[in-house]
């Protein structure tokens, strides 16, 4: 009988430990949709999306020197005071990041709102 109480407790256990495993795994996929969502609202001012291989050169070879080689996903462009203004989506040893910058391959900071 011992035993029987025993076995039916660590099932309970082990079914209740899997279903808060599987919870917490969960809850990262929607802060990421949340994100993405928002970033996808951010690109829309006014910048229009452009192909990575047509930025130009000084960009990437800013990209590549300034940054330790991130790799450039996204590429978004606009005309700001006469000069075009790149904003890109950099993957840094596996992290996303934004980044701002001109033709010329110069950073731009970007000015908190």
């Amino acid at each position: 009988m011992k035993k029987l109480v025993l076995t039916l407790m660590a099932a309970a256990g082990m079914f209740l430990f899997s279903q808060n495993a599987q919870a917490q795994v969960e809850e990262p996929e929607e802060m990421e949709q949340i994100e993405s969502v928002e970033e996808a609202q951010e690109t829309k001012d006014d910048y229009k999306e452009v192909d990575v291989l047509a930025l130009p050169q000084a960009i990437k070879d800013a990209v590549m020197t300034d940054m330790n080689g991130a790799v450039a996903e996204e590429a978004w462009v606009k005309e700001k005071e006469g000069k075009k203004v790149y904003k890109l989506s950099l993957n840094v040893d596996g992290e996303k990041k934004k980044a701002y910058i001109d033709a010329e391959g110069n950073w731009i900071k970007k000015e908190e709102k």
